[in-house]
């Protein structure tokens, strides 16, 4: 006899008991952003409720690096050991320009599949006392009548067992990522097409362990006006991959999405580059390439309103040149628990608290903007081959491009046009 059968048929389902119908403070999302967010206000005593669409370990398009951003945003977290103890670690970002040119820019990285990190991140989040419901998808904020969100109308469960469930709370954080259905739900979306898309695979391939070391992004005509990128997993794996940042351009103040065929691309890039081919070759391709959406540069969402925060990709939290989002997600999420901690140590209003998140964010504003100026190398790769063939001959230029990943370097100054003037000099 099932579960099912067994159940009486007036009881409910295991995920609808287990739903709490009020908590202190409602997260959706179970990624880097809203597990973080969770952790850190459960380890304060806050009553968390954490839900997502789908269970724990959930599969997200990304490249998987783990920048030094990350690890300073997994060490507050007390989960950098753990992490790391499963990540393929890293020493350098390999840097090749179209004219095969290359450049390994040393830095603290490691490399672990969003399957693992989402799953450990949620559940560290449940260990610090935060409760996690999956599956459960927000279908739309709860209102007062002045307008204030208090709470969420989810839809819990799947197949013969859904249900539409209420639950009130005092506030509701969007950790949703950069599909934009809930940010549109909640009346916070201000772009509805992405910064950004990419496409990435994973490759089973023993024999190229060893001789693929390094995180290597590719820039080359090829693949403009992109970049590819190959970097080394766990277990004999390798994450490949393809993105475009600005694949959408505003027509009619709507985005449009540009001429692009990621398949393509990709399949111009494994073409062009011989790491690449040799990857695919002598590898197995383990499931399907697939494809994602991303959210750039802090912009593209109202940050909060009363009631509600927005935090992770769904506020834009992933670097436009680099594509890198997974600190600044974990980073954002803790802001956002960080401003509704003080609130409470603080005894601060409502507006107190989302004017605390928010200026958080804007201090963090113009380093998304730095990177969206460097984000020129991508439409003009020849500027990816002088920075390459300088940097070869510049301890200096070379020690500035590790501090882009470090964030101690102004990213925008390599490609700006004090940069290159810069560039003879060093």
């Amino acid at each position: 006899m099932t579960e099912q059968e067994a159940r009486p048929a007036s009881a409910k389902p295991p995920v609808l008991e287990a739903l709490p119908d009020r908590c202190e403070v409602l997260i959706v999302g179970a990624g880097p952003a809203g597990s973080a967010c969770a952790r850190v206000l459960a380890q304060a005593g806050v009553d968390v409720l954490l839900i997502d669409q789908q269970p724990q370990g959930r599969d997200k398009i990304c490249g998987d690096g783990l920048i030094p951003d990350a690890h300073q945003a997994l060490q507050r977290l007390g989960l950098l050991e753990p992490v790391m103890r499963l990540a393929q670690q890293v020493s350098h970002v390999g840097c090749i320009g179209p004219r095969g040119g290359r450049i390994d820019v040393p830095g603290t990285l490691a490399v672990l599949p969003r399957r693992q990190l989402d799953q450990l991140l949620s559940q560290a989040a449940r260990e610090a006392g935060a409760q996690f419901i999956a599956p459960a998808r927000f279908e739309k904020p709860l209102e007062d009548e002045q307008g204030r969100v208090v709470g969420a109308l989810l839809k819990v469960g799947s197949g013969a067992t859904t249900a539409l469930v209420e639950v009130q709370s005092q506030w509701l954080i969007l950790a949703t990522g950069a599909v934009p259905k809930a940010l549109s739900a909640a009346g916070m979306c201000e772009r509805h097409t992405p910064s950004g898309i990419a496409l990435r695979g994973y490759v089973r391939a023993p024999s190229m362990v060893g001789r693929i070391k390094a995180m290597d992004v590719v820039w080359s005509q090829a693949v403009r006006p992109g970049y590819g990128w190959i970097f080394p997993a766990p277990d004999n794996c390798f994450n490949i991959g393809v993105g475009v940042t600005d694949s959408h351009s505003a027509v009619g103040g709507k985005g449009a999405k540009k001429e692009l065929n990621l398949r393509a691309i990709f399949d111009a890039f494994v073409a062009s580059y011989e790491p690449a081919a040799l990857l695919m070759r002598e590898g197995e391709l383990v499931g399907e390439l697939k494809g994602a959406p991303l959210r750039c540069t802090l912009e593209g969402a109202r940050w909060s309103r009363p009631g509600l925060m927005v935090t992770g990709e769904a506020a834009g939290s992933t670097y436009s040149f680099t594509g890198e989002g997974i600190g600044k997600a974990m980073e954002t999420g803790m802001l956002a628990a960080d401003a509704l901690l003080a609130g409470r140590q603080q005894g601060w209003g409502e507006g107190q608290v989302r004017e605390a998140f928010e200026q958080s964010l804007r201090a963090l504003k113009p380093k998304f903007d730095l990177y969206q100026r460097a984000n020129r190398v991508n439409a003009f790769p020849w500027l990816a081959d002088l920075l390459i063939w300088r940097a070869q001959r510049s301890p200096r230029l070379l020690q500035r491009m590790s501090g882009v990943l470090n964030e101690t370097s102004n990213p925008g100054n390599l490609v700006s046009l004090k940069g290159f003037s810069r560039l003879f000099l060093e």
